[in-house]
């Protein structure tokens, strides 16, 4: 027969939010084993842990790990964002972005338990959402950006450049925090996408009862200025941030943006 007492299944069941027979049950299958019992329920599903699992999670913390030509983003997602600021969550984004980094992408896995263990301490639907890592090519810069807000990460990215130094892909990252693009250069929108807005503009343009011979002109200029606008927008067509004055293709002369990531909470 197992050995605990009432408080140790009182205390299993304030840690877990599981009813007092499971518990009771997590106890005696685990010969009164207290973390194997709190495993124990948590593989069976049983507790509140289950029932939060539905629960919408768009809080959270962004994670920024470099070593040397490496970095890595990684994204806890949350509830509030009082759990988002506590230490414990913080430090379990921290400690996931550097496994992230010294191992890949999939040992993110590594701490599935880890996650679990702080849905139940902390009472809210816990779980790892995005994770980027970039390792630059040779004769490649990598740099990143972290926005910190409220003692956490929120809006994090990775910037990779040839032909680039550390500080004009540092720039860049900024830039990119704040713009928000989805594509590197046009190339990169889907041609679907780009037909169809043509097509409307080229309708707007007959509309507006302008010379038909100015039509190519105007077509064209609009279809340029939606590619700085349209939802995330292109890269290299946008206004520095630092400077609307010069686009990023301008700002960057003879570098090329490789790739970029970015991922920012609530997003």
């Amino acid at each position: 027969m197992a050995d605990f007492s009432a408080q140790d299944v009182k205390r299993l069941r304030d840690l877990t939010g599981a009813g007092m027979m499971d518990a009771k049950k997590a106890l005696v299958e685990t010969d009164g084993d207290f973390d194997a019992a709190s495993k124990w329920l948590r593989e069976k599903g049983l507790g509140k842990a289950a029932e939060r699992a539905g629960r919408e999670n768009t809080e959270g913390a962004v994670a920024l790990a470099t070593n040397d030509q490496v970095a890595a983003l990684v994204e806890l997602k949350c509830e509030t964002d009082f759990v988002a600021m506590s230490a414990d969550f913080v430090n379990l984004a921290n400690d996931i972005a550097a496994l992230v980094v010294d191992k890949g992408e999939d040992a993110a896995k590594e701490k599935a338990d880890v996650i679990d263990d702080l849905k139940l301490s902390l009472k809210e639907n816990i779980e790892l959402g995005r994770v980027i890592r970039f390792e630059a090519g040779a004769g490649n810069v990598l740099d990143t950006y972290l926005h910190i807000q409220g003692d956490r990460g929120k809006n994090g990215v990775l910037v990779e450049l040839a032909n680039g130094t550390k500080e004009l892909a540092h720039d860049i990252a900024v830039h990119i925090a704040f713009a928000r693009p989805a594509y590197v250069t046009r190339d990169e929108v889907p041609a679907e996408a780009v037909a169809e807005e043509r097509q409307a503009i080229e309708a707007e343009t007959r509309n507006e009862g302008k010379p038909e011979a100015a039509w190519p002109k105007i077509v064209e200029g609009k279809l340029n200025g939606w590619f700085k606008r349209i939802p995330g927008g292109v890269l290299v067509e946008q206004p520095f941030a630092r400077d609307n004055k010069q686009t990023i293709a301008q700002l960057l002369g003879d570098a090329t943006v490789v790739r970029f990531a970015q991922i920012e909470i609530g997003s």
